[in-house]
């Protein structure tokens, strides 16, 4: 896997964790710096920590199911970005203005399920772990804190249509490792 697909992916997963964050924009008064580094922290840090445990939990389980592997990758690609196009027909969430470890320990584990079960595909496909997690660390790090400010300025628009755009990158990703598994593609 390239580093352009990882960016593709990391981009994908960081959506969740975005959109939360433009709510938590929506939550203060005034989006201070110290909200975007900490939101930053939280989400980045357990989207870069989730699929490091998937891919070790995946890397003990390969060995018994490499024959399926792409298709394992393939459906949870697939169930993922399904189910972020659906939440994202959802309505708004409402969080509280907290920036407390309290609130923000759960919505991080909540955004970050996804980048566990990437992380399982990730040991299937033999990726390498700690650069592929520090990318998609970073990146979510980058859309949370943007997601705070821009909640702040522009309100709840983006939030939808973030969801929408991750979940269809995810199924695309997922599809391109089935064709190329399958070798419809190079």
């Amino acid at each position: 896997m390239g580093i352009l697909e990882l960016f593709f992916i990391a981009v994908g997963l960081s959506m969740d964790a975005f959109a939360v964050s433009v709510c938590k924009g929506l939550s203060v008064d005034r989006a201070r710096p110290k909200y975007l580094v900490v939101t930053g922290l939280y989400f980045g840090g357990f989207q870069a920590l989730m699929p490091v445990i998937g891919f070790l939990l995946g890397s003990w389980l390969s060995g018994a199911i490499e024959q399926i592997d792409h298709w394992i990758a393939f459906v949870l690609l697939t169930i993922i970005g399904i189910n972020m196009i659906r939440e994202s027909r959802g309505e708004a969430e409402e969080l509280d203005r907290s920036f407390s470890p309290k609130a923000m320990l759960p919505l991080a584990v909540a955004t970050s399920i996804d980048a566990l079960a990437v992380g399982v595909t990730f040991a299937f496909l033999k990726v390498s772990i700690v650069p592929a997690a520090a990318l998609i660390g970073v990146t979510t790090f980058a859309f949370s804190a943007a997601g705070v400010k821009i909640g702040n300025i522009f309100g709840a628009r983006y939030k939808s249509k973030a969801e929408l755009v991750g979940g269809i990158v995810l199924i695309l990703m997922g599809v391109k490792i089935l064709l190329e598994h399958l070798g419809v593609l190079g």
